[in-house]
């Protein structure tokens, strides 16, 4: 976690486009992490998606809070209204409809889709950060583009009420893409906010599955040992490893690098017995990964 004191939302300079490489590093083994996200969400099946969120984010963001207390950085929670606002929105929105998309459609064209937020993040970072795109990523952002097509297009069969989960994973995929860019305009608020981002999001989530959802009559211990999986990697350390590398690192190289995600996380989901692989899937999984390689021979 990044040290300092609580500074205001503002327009702080932005580190060199090519950024940190141990920054880069670290947001790296976030994705390395994510990987198991959809794997570790299906083990807790059926929960409802916005308590799955709720309790997720409370494991997470309570160890990072007892982290963050120890180290006695709890100051460096008090942050401007917007940060808060872009933090809640991004963890939680995301959260949500991605563990929506994965009740509602099958989990393997799902996960897929979600996994077109390392597209947007490279096709993003050139309107909102001024990053050069070049041909090389503009190369590899159609390759990806063509896997989702193939994925969904003429020929493929899905139940009517696939159509809402798989429009749940694109506006997950677009959330994400756009949390993980403006990261970088808020150089400024600290790393260890992401604790107090992650425990408000619990809270928000839950107040959602009261409302709108209804309450299970108890967990499983495989649902609990889930959650905990859930709260101890992909939605506690990785989060902070990603805002170190979206804030210091190169969010180009580690959105392209993100194209490798989705084919570890369907192969995982494939070899836990959620989905099957058939052409389709492998065809887009191939497509997505290797426009991830077609743009990270950008050079600048």
């Amino acid at each position: 976690m990044s040290a300092g004191r609580s500074t205001p939302v503002g327009r702080a300079p932005l580190p060199p486009a090519s950024g940190s490489r141990r920054a880069t590093l670290l947001g790296a083994m976030a994705l390395l992490l994510w990987a198991f996200l959809a794997p570790s969400a299906r083990l807790a099946h059926p929960l409802p998606p916005l308590l799955l969120t709720g309790l997720g984010f409370a494991v997470g963001g309570g160890l990072a809070l007892l982290l963050v207390a120890a180290k006695g950085r709890l100051a460096l929670l008090r942050q401007p209204a917007l940060a808060w606002a872009h933090g809640v929105g991004g963890l939680a929105g995301f959260h949500a409809l991605y563990f929506a998309s994965l009740a509602l459609a099958p989990a393997v064209e799902a996960n897929l889709l979600n996994y077109l937020w390392p597209l947007l993040i490279v096709v993003l970072s050139a309107p909102i950060l001024g990053l050069p795109l070049g041909p090389w990523r503009l190369a590899g952002v159609l390759l990806g583009l063509a896997g989702a097509a193939l994925l969904l297009g003429a020929g493929a069969a899905f139940p009517a009420s696939a159509a809402l989960g798989f429009g749940c994973a694109l506006l997950s995929a677009l959330t994400w893409a756009l949390y993980s860019v403006l990261s970088r305009c808020m150089a400024a608020v600290p790393t260890e906010a992401v604790a107090g981002f992650c425990l408000a999001s619990a809270a928000l989530a839950l107040l959602a599955h009261l409302a709108f959802e209804t309450m299970p009559a108890g967990l499983s211990a495989l649902q609990v040992a889930a959650v905990l999986l859930l709260g101890l990697g992909p939605m506690g350390a990785a989060f902070f490893l990603w805002d170190i590398g979206m804030k210091q690192g190169d969010p180009r190289l580690l959105g392209t690098l993100a194209y490798a995600t989705p084919v570890a996380s369907t192969l995982l989901l494939a070899a836990s017995g959620e989905g099957t692989l058939g052409w389709r899937a492998l065809a887009a999984a191939a497509l997505v990964a290797g426009g991830g390689l077609v743009a990270s021979r950008a050079k600048t």
